[in-house]
């Protein structure tokens, strides 16, 4: 979990605060020890049953980057949770600068399926985490950031928003609904100094993925990419960071696709 050398820290944010939902685990964590290498503030939010991976990433980062690293519990779906997540992150930093919007349900998708065999359950629970979570979350750290006149929010989506992957319906669509409140919220959030943008990954090459597709898919997307490699956690994190720096400062309502090549916009 440890943050690449290869991408550079020097993004001018030291002593500012990170908030990075789904952060205990996965591509999450990477983006948590990226910011704490920028010497950012960061505070890691998960779920209790992510509590002791969450704490060990938390004490990774500050014996690894020496910087300041808490883990909160938090349901993205729970106004009072995220209530209770900004206070705490007052309370330990002094303010909420940034907001990473990375929890989703994705690795306990299941098998791909088609859309007629999905239930209703299924459909509300990845649109209610992956979409509405979003939304709660943002409105939850705004409240902040108006009253500080500045604030960054980056928003996973992912490049399945616009090829429509067979398969996994609801999690298209979910993530199509974060590009949609990306844009409308960077309208609303613009005149109080705050940029909100989304980054669209392509398929990274890690356990979650590993876990829905099978090796031969990696290897045709690998393929079918302008950079022809697999796409890591790592690949990522450099193009959040910019975004939430003073230079990617009058960037917003904009989704960036890092994919290495493989989808164009």
């Amino acid at each position: 979990m440890t943050y690449s050398p290869g991408i550079p820290a020097s993004f001018g944010m030291a002593g500012k605060t990170v908030v990075v939902t789904g952060g205990a685990t996965g591509i999450g964590a990477k983006y948590a020890s990226a910011f704490a290498a920028a010497g950012v503030n960061v505070v890691i939010v998960d779920l209790p049953s992510a509590a002791a991976a969450g704490q060990a990433v938390a004490a990774e980062i500050g014996q690894s980057t020496g910087a300041e690293a808490v883990f909160a519990e938090a349901d993205v779906t729970s106004d009072r949770d995220l209530a209770r997540l900004v206070e705490k992150t007052q309370n330990a930093f002094g303010s909420l600068d940034m907001l990473v919007n990375n929890a989703a349900i994705y690795g306990g998708l299941g098998a791909k399926r088609g859309l007629e065999a999905l239930s209703v359950e299924e459909w509300d629970t990845v649109l209610r985490v992956n979409a509405r979570g979003t939304w709660q979350a943002i409105k939850a750290a705004s409240s902040v950031m108006k009253a500080q006149g500045s604030g960054r929010i980056v928003n996973i989506s992912s490049v399945v928003a616009r090829t429509g992957v067979p398969g996994f319906v609801h999690y298209v669509a979910a993530k199509a609904a974060v590009e949609g409140l990306t844009r409308a919220a960077a309208r609303e959030l613009g005149r109080y100094g705050i940029t909100v943008n989304a980054v669209a990954p392509g398929l990274v090459d890690g356990e979650a993925s590993r876990e829905l597709n099978p090796d031969t898919y990696f290897d045709a997307v690998a393929r079918s990419r302008a950079l022809v490699s697999p796409l890591y956690a790592d690949d990522l994190v450099g193009t959040i960071l910019w975004l939430c720096s003073s230079a990617g400062g009058r960037v917003t309502g904009q989704t960036i696709v890092v994919d290495g090549g493989g989808l164009f916009v």
